[in-house]
């Protein structure tokens, strides 16, 4: 079984970082775009405004997978909600619990961040994902497909 190591992101990894947002961005057939992924990216760096998750196989030293939250506030709960809004395993790697350790960070790091919830949506065909969410806590919203796990 393979070594992983979930860690926060920083600008030093975003060659790996741009080459999985760039294949998450092809998953939902988005034209492949190198270049503009690691603007993108770059973009969310400078700014200040995303965290990102890796998911580092150690014994390839590889990045498989990774997640990016966005900031945003709930004025009800006068409080910080994270947006994850980027949930993505190279296909190699899926099903290995990947995807899980990406969903504990976020939970792990909203609970540090004494945020209220973590909101997020998927394709409605992507049934899979929304096991895994389901399983995780998360609760579908039926109108929308939108999933929120309760912090408090």
């Amino acid at each position: 079984m393979a070594k992983l190591t979930v860690k926060q992101a920083t600008i030093e990894q975003i060659d790996d970082i741009a080459y999985l947002f760039n294949e998450y961005r092809v998953f939902y057939k988005q034209a492949t775009d190198l270049n503009g992924a690691k603007q993108f990216i770059l973009e969310r760096f400078q700014q200040r405004d995303s965290v990102i998750f890796l998911v580092i196989d150690e014994e390839e030293n590889k990045a498989i997978g990774f997640t990016q939250l966005y900031p945003s506030h709930s004025s009800v709960s006068m409080k910080r909600i994270w947006i994850l809004n980027d949930l993505y395993v190279l296909e190699s790697h899926r099903k290995q619990g990947v995807a899980s350790l990406l969903l504990e960070e976020a939970r792990s790091y909203g609970v540090l961040t004494n945020a209220a919830r973590i909101s997020l949506s998927t394709a409605i065909n992507n049934e899979t994902a929304q096991k895994l969410y389901e399983q995780k806590g998360y609760r579908k919203d039926n109108e929308y497909y939108h999933y929120s796990y309760e912090l408090h």
